[in-house]
């Protein structure tokens, strides 16, 4: 499937996120050296990965839960190199968490 720009990508995976039951955010981001164009885009799971342990500080008065669960699930855009479209390198389907119902779906975050 070859998309013209990063955001129908995005896009797309946002909306089969939301009829799947998760979240995503943008991940990361590679750049070629010779015209800084993005080459990879990452967009993962809201739960993918593991927060680094938050510093104690004297502060801090409000401790944040964790939400953060190793998930894998992911997509990556790829630039074609001899064209200046982006294609779907890989798809990761696969959660480690429960994902939420039709019905619990309005008490997680819009978008």
């Amino acid at each position: 499937m070859k998309i013209d720009t990063l955001q129908p990508g995005i896009t797309v995976y946002e909306n089969y996120a939301r009829v799947s039951g998760f979240h995503t955010r943008l991940y990361s981001t590679k750049k070629r050296k010779s015209d800084r164009k993005i080459s990879l885009k990452y967009c993962v799971c809201n739960k993918e990965g593991f927060r680094e342990t938050p510093r104690l500080h004297a502060e801090c008065k409000k401790k944040r839960p964790i939400t953060r669960m190793g998930c894998k699930a992911r997509i990556t855009l790829k630039l074609i190199n001899d064209q200046d479209n982006y294609v779907i390198f890989t798809f990761h389907e696969g959660h480690t968490h429960p994902l939420t119902t039709p019905n619990s779906s309005n008490h997680t975050k819009q978008s």
